[in-house]
């Protein structure tokens, strides 16, 4: 083909591109060597045939698209996404994320066929999943093709480590949500299947590491969905009452990483809602937050004391403040306790809550505070803290 005429060659290219893109020759090897031999014929199309490979872009994506995704070598990878900038060229387009725009339609229905059968092994999973990453905004048009797919393939019966791939890359979308999946303002309206049919499944316990694994990357990417400004405050309320449970129960797994994104998910969760959550749910989350101050990671204590601070927020908002007098009142004696630390840190942050907290009850306050100064290796904190409640008024 290299040393083929160009009109010569013209004729042939649709029937030549179609024939390398079966998937008896195009996923017929994981092989790098039979990988690059592929990779030069479709090169040797682009370079002889120029404008007219129009003809069979499709085709030619497809095949490069399989080479990047089935390639164990990242040159060849790289030459591959190379040779897709040349095709975008050829074809008039700026850059292979418009190619992409152009097929995205047909490559996902294709590509996507036979994803009831897929393992995390099969050379389609492994299409689609750069299919996903790469495509940019044409992502955003083909929601009625990845959702569906990503519904699918994401629940727990399907093979753990294909779910661990596939949520890495809804993460990794997530985080850039309004260039990716949401570039069509489109992706709101799937919320209800991602929440209730793939995250919720995926945050239930089930005993085992891989299972473990699984609920990390589930809360990542609920984690990325709720801090991606993708969702209007409205919207996270409906993800909070569905998926709260799950996350106050990730609150106690034996990942550091799940226990920390779980408290900043219960943060931002409390900060919409606003003083709009029922009083018997609001009453539920903070024993659980107080369990994490005694983390073996300074930085889950942390993150649960800036989500206590956000919970004695909604205290505040509520209505009947005097329902919420013996939790506030038992939170009151258990951060008194971790007041006396011995990291200052710690210290210095749950002062914060007991301030946040203080025009609650502030009597009861102040009466707890002296029932415990004695007991403490240094007054200075609670001294800190009695001197800020007589200063401020009560909020009651």
């Amino acid at each position: 083909m290299r040393g083929c005429p160009r009109e010569a060659l013209q004729p042939h290219l649709a029937a030549i591109a179609t024939e390398l893109a079966q998937a008896h020759i195009c996923q017929a090897s994981e092989n790098d060597l039979y990988l690059e031999r592929l990779l030069l014929c479709v090169q040797a199309l682009v370079s002889v045939c120029h404008e007219d490979c129009g003809v069979a872009s499709l085709q030619l994506l497809d095949v490069l698209l399989t080479i990047v995704a089935l390639a164990g070598a990242t040159g060849l990878r790289d030459r591959a996404q190379e040779t897709m900038d040349s095709l975008a060229m050829v074809e008039g387009v700026s850059s292979c994320q418009d190619l992409y725009r152009k097929h995205i339609g047909p490559l996902l229905e294709r590509v996507t066929a036979s994803h009831l059968d897929w393992t995390a092994h099969s050379p389609e999973l492994l299409q689609f999943s750069v299919i996903v990453a790469q495509s940019g905004p044409a992502l955003g048009e083909a929601l009625p093709h990845v959702v569906p797919t990503l519904r699918a393939c994401l629940q727990p019966s399907q093979d753990p480590q294909m779910r661990l791939k596939l949520f890495s890359i809804l993460s990794t979308v997530l985080l850039r949500a309004t260039d990716t999946i949401n570039s069509q303002g489109q992706f709101p309206s799937y919320l209800e299947t991602v929440t209730k049919d793939i995250l919720a499944p995926n945050l239930q316990w089930h005993a085992g590491r891989t299972a473990a694994a699984i609920r990390t990357a589930a809360v990542s990417c609920l984690w990325a969905l709720t801090s991606s400004e993708v969702l209007s405050a409205e919207q996270i309320r409906d993800v909070q009452e569905t998926l709260m449970p799950q996350v106050l129960t990730t609150l106690e797994e034996d990942s550091k990483m799940t226990r920390l994104i779980s408290c900043r998910i219960i943060n931002t969760f409390l900060k919409t809602s606003g003083g709009m959550t029922d009083p018997e749910k609001l009453i539920r989350i903070y024993p659980e937050l107080l369990k994490r101050l005694d983390d073996v990671s300074n930085d889950v204590r942390m993150a649960a004391a800036s989500t206590l601070v956000t919970w004695l927020q909604c205290v505040k908002g509520a209505n009947a403040k005097s329902y919420y007098q013996s939790s506030v009142q038992y939170l009151y004696r258990e951060l008194l306790v971790h007041l006396d630390d011995p990291e200052r840190a710690i210290q210095d942050a749950i002062l914060e809550v007991l301030k946040e907290g203080s025009g609650l009850f502030p009597d009861l306050l102040v009466r707890e505070t002296e029932a415990v100064i004695h007991k403490h290796r240094s007054a200075t904190y609670c001294e800190q803290l009695l001197q800020h409640v007589q200063a401020v008024p009560a909020t009651q």
